[in-house]
């Protein structure tokens, strides 16, 4: 059996395993030790010369090759392209694009760093597993050092439609690259799209139905891969947690008031101040609820040094003072507003303890919070999922309420629709989202990813 190696911007810890390693971490875990294999990425580390070579741990089968970037890599490339000019980009947001040249060049620097690290660790038959957008180059730059091995790339955040996509200097090139790949993995079916309506209006290229494409002289396959979580592992760990003392904590401060939860990364794609003014629009539309639920926010900080975040965090201060200012009483704060991040096994006893679990991006890849709040709920009385239909997650749960997160007022009847639903509703909903998220886990998506990279041969050179 062949062996796997991962390519990440970062690796997971040698040690990290279970509750302490996030779902993504523990899947990649878990198909390295099948094959044997090793994950290649960042340290984390910042040196001050020529990054050297890389640094190999061994935990069982599997090796962690890490290496250190230099502060003027690490910033054009992670900082000012992947983060300032692709997040914003695959987010729809072309507002907030920031383009420069340099950034770009210490983009496709560092890819070429990435490729002369790996190249030597590679053995003839490996299989190479590509993750996310900091790496669109990364097969092209193996390939120019004659790297032969298969390489499949995965793209966990959204790819934006051709008329978004093109707006990006130097678009071509980036997708051009892409096609150096013989495996190409989206979320969804919209991001499948996207990529087959790209190449055949600007790579003049084809997309056959079985997702095998050419273009840019080059053939590969590409397909949509859903990305799933550890289910019966996160059912395991909300059945222990709903017990435990944070949970008994968070029961004790709420007082028989019903809790409505979201929880997500502090970024401008999660939606967090339109879910806000929709909490508001609920309060206002239906006094009934008023000291009777409490909405918590956990919003860990992400990219503090970036003034779009900055800014962010100011705006969702003041909403949660005007939210609290108009509404609260001496023994309620409707709104409770938490930056920092709690465990997975806190998190999951938090999720199963909800009414109601509030997942609303703008637009999102997949967001495996609206998955992991669905398996953490009670069979015999489960919360609901207000979602949006911009989430990726939303195409694999149509039975959560499916919300347009632009619209404050339809969240808002959303979010008073699930406090009033009736329980057998409640787990008729559930049951056929448990049935998905049973039927398509992190382990069933590694696997079907590396089976199909690891079969055929698409040829890289189209004919």
């Amino acid at each position: 059996m062949a062996r796997l190696v991962i390519v990440s911007n970062r690796t997971a810890a040698p040690r990290d395993r279970g509750a302490r390693a996030g779902g993504l971490a523990v899947g990649l875990r878990e198909a390295l030790a099948r094959r044997g294999g090793l994950w290649f990425g960042w340290s984390g580390d910042i040196c001050q010369e020529n990054p050297p070579a890389p640094r190999i741990q061994e935990a069982g089968n599997i090796q962690f090759a890490t290496i250190p970037l230099t502060q003027a890599d690490h910033d054009d490339f992670y900082v000012r392209y992947a983060n300032a000019t692709l997040w914003p980009l695959c987010h729809y947001r072309l507002g907030l694009i920031e383009f420069s040249r340099s950034a770009y060049e210490g983009y496709l620097r560092v890819n070429r760093l990435f490729a002369e690290r790996l190249a030597p660790l590679l053995r003839p038959d490996d299989l190479v597993w590509i993750h996310d957008y900091h790496f669109f180059p990364l097969a092209a730059a193996l390939r120019a050092l004659g790297v032969a091995n298969r390489i499949g790339f995965f793209l966990h955040i959204p790819l934006p439609a051709l008329e978004v996509l093109t707006a990006l200097p130097r678009h071509r090139r980036l997708m051009s690259d892409l096609c150096c790949y013989d495996l190409v993995g989206f979320q969804t079916g919209d991001d499948l799209r996207a990529f087959a309506s790209y190449l055949e209006r600007e790579g003049g290229g084809t997309v056959d139905a079985d997702g095998r494409f050419r273009a840019f002289g080059r053939e590969g396959h590409a397909g949509a891969f859903p990305i799933g979580i550890d289910t019966a592992t996160f059912v395991e760990l909300a059945e222990a947690a709903v017990d435990g003392p944070h949970v008994q904590r968070l029961r004790e401060s709420l007082a028989g008031r019903r809790l409505v939860i979201g929880v997500d990364r502090l970024d401008y794609s999660k939606g967090i101040p339109q879910r806000m003014e929709s909490f508001q629009t609920l309060l206002e539309a239906h006094p009934e609820h008023r000291g009777r639920v409490t909405y918590m926010q956990i919003a860990p900080i992400s990219r503090g040094e970036v003034e779009q975040y900055r800014a962010l965090r100011r705006d969702l201060e003041g909403w949660v003072g005007r939210i609290n200012g108009r509404f609260g009483e001496f023994d309620w704060a409707p709104v409770r507003y938490l930056n920092k991040a709690f465990p997975r096994q806190v998190l999951a006893g938090f999720y199963r303890y909800a009414a109601v679990g509030l997942v609303t991006p703008l637009r999102d890849g997949m967001n495996l919070v609206a998955k992991e709040y669905v398996a953490a709920q009670d069979p015999d009385d489960p919360g609901v999922l207000v979602l949006s239909r911009f989430a990726g997650a939303a195409r694999s749960l149509p039975q959560a309420l499916v919300v347009n997160p632009f619209d404050v007022e339809e969240v808002g009847d959303a979010i008073h629709m699930a406090l009033t639903m009736p329980r057998e509703e409640r787990r008729a909903r559930w049951n056929e989202m448990m049935a998905e998220l049973r039927g398509n886990t992190i382990q069933s998506w590694c696997e079907s990813f590396v089976a199909r990279l690891a079969a055929g041969d698409t040829g890289r050179q189209a004919a």
